[in-house]
């Protein structure tokens, strides 16, 4: 799980794409949670230490945090990361 949640962060930081934070987010709670409970165990705890960083130390605000872990939880239930997909994100993500 926790290869997955580095892959979505490093294929968001490569697509650098304006509004597809949460697309990425989904994704990799996605991909994690598909490996079983220790992927979902995976993802929860990379993604919940994440969030307590940014919302501690980037400055950014309590409403992108609590974005960012709507978008997290729907991936790591089964939720399609499509959801949060902006338009004109290259296929390749």
């Amino acid at each position: 799980g926790a290869w997955d949640m580095l892959r979505a962060y490093r294929d968001m930081r490569e697509a650098n794409y304006i509004g597809a934070d949460k697309y990425f987010h989904a994704r990799g709670n996605y991909d994690a949670a598909q490996r079983g409970p220790g992927g979902a165990w995976a993802a929860r705890v990379i993604s919940d230490a994440r969030e307590k960083w940014q919302s501690d130390m980037s400055g950014r605000g309590a409403e992108d945090t609590r974005a960012d872990q709507e978008a997290n939880a729907w991936g790591r239930s089964g939720g399609d990361p499509n959801r949060y997909r902006p338009a004109g994100l290259p296929s390749k993500y």
